[in-house]
């Protein structure tokens, strides 16, 4: 299967049992080389179908020191959450975790026809348990604080989400340490 086709199908996916219209939203290109793995989208990417186009995106974008021409480029930047669509909302308010259904029935596949990333972007625990396996720490502080241990194919970040804001305050070190390591790897593989 080709990935335009594969992207035709994710794009029409009704699967999962959502409490919303399903809208799938993933950026990709077999030229991308660097890839974000992300959660899902939340409420405002739902609505405009665009990923990570939200405060997250901002901040998303300033830890990478990229521009949003460049981000929003399928062939520099792949963007793969764990779950395509929005996944609704728990009872406080806050996102539901990604569908489990999403990520198996696609993310095999879809990567199979990704040959050139060179670096994935792991944000948030979801995305850490899947691509790491085992070699992810208990908790999501401790998997960042090994990122080195993952480097170089991977760097690992906590959601760029303002609900993390007291986590970044708590972790100094994120921002002082892997920040630049990140600018410098994606850096190096944009062209």
């Amino acid at each position: 299967m080709s990935l335009s086709s594969l992207v035709k199908e994710i794009r029409t996916c009704s699967h999962c049992p959502l409490p919303h219209e399903p809208r799938p939203v993933l950026q990709v290109s077999s030229k991308a080389r660097i890839c974000i793995a992300g959660q899902a989208p939340g409420t405002r990417v739902h609505a405009s179908g665009k990923p990570f186009d939200d405060p997250s995106g901002d901040r998303l974008r300033a830890w990478l020191n990229m521009d949003k021409d460049t981000f929003y480029n399928p062939a520099k930047l792949a963007i793969v959450p764990m779950g395509f669509c929005f996944p609704g909302l728990n009872d406080k308010g806050g996102d539901l975790p990604p569908r489990r259904e999403c990520a198996e029935k696609w993310r095999t596949n879809l990567f199979d026809l990704l040959p050139n990333i060179e670096l994935m972007i792991l944000v948030g625990a979801y995305a850490q348990k899947w691509h790491l396996g085992k070699r992810a720490q208990k908790t999501l502080t401790e998997t960042v604080k090994s990122w080195r241990e993952y480097a170089p194919e991977y760097i690992v970040t906590p959601h760029p989400s303002w609900r993390n804001n007291t986590w970044l305050k708590k972790n100094l070190w994120f921002e002082k340490d892997l920040v630049p390591e990140l600018q410098n790897r994606v850096s190096d593989l944009i062209e």
